[in-house]
């Protein structure tokens, strides 16, 4: 028995993507309807934030100085 290499992604179990998944290096064209070749369904993927599979997008990472009083630090340090 040989194992099937190919998947048929128009028989109904792989959903096609939505619009935020467009650009992306797992995206698969298949008779005129593109879908994930990861992830069943792409848009549950996207509804809590980024999708962990997509190849073009990154998180932000958003990087806050915070001040720092020299006379508390000096205060907390010679507690130590």
């Amino acid at each position: 028995m040989q194992k099937q290499t190919s998947v048929n992604y128009s028989e109904g179990k792989f959903q096609p993507i939505i619009d935020k998944c467009e650009g992306c290096e797992r995206v698969v064209e298949e008779s005129g309807n593109q879908y994930c070749q990861t992830y069943l369904f792409p848009k549950a993927k996207w509804k809590l934030g980024i999708c962990n599979f997509a190849t073009h997008a990154k998180p932000e990472i958003i990087v806050t100085n915070v001040r720092v009083n020299p006379l508390k630090a000096a205060k907390r340090a010679s507690k130590r």
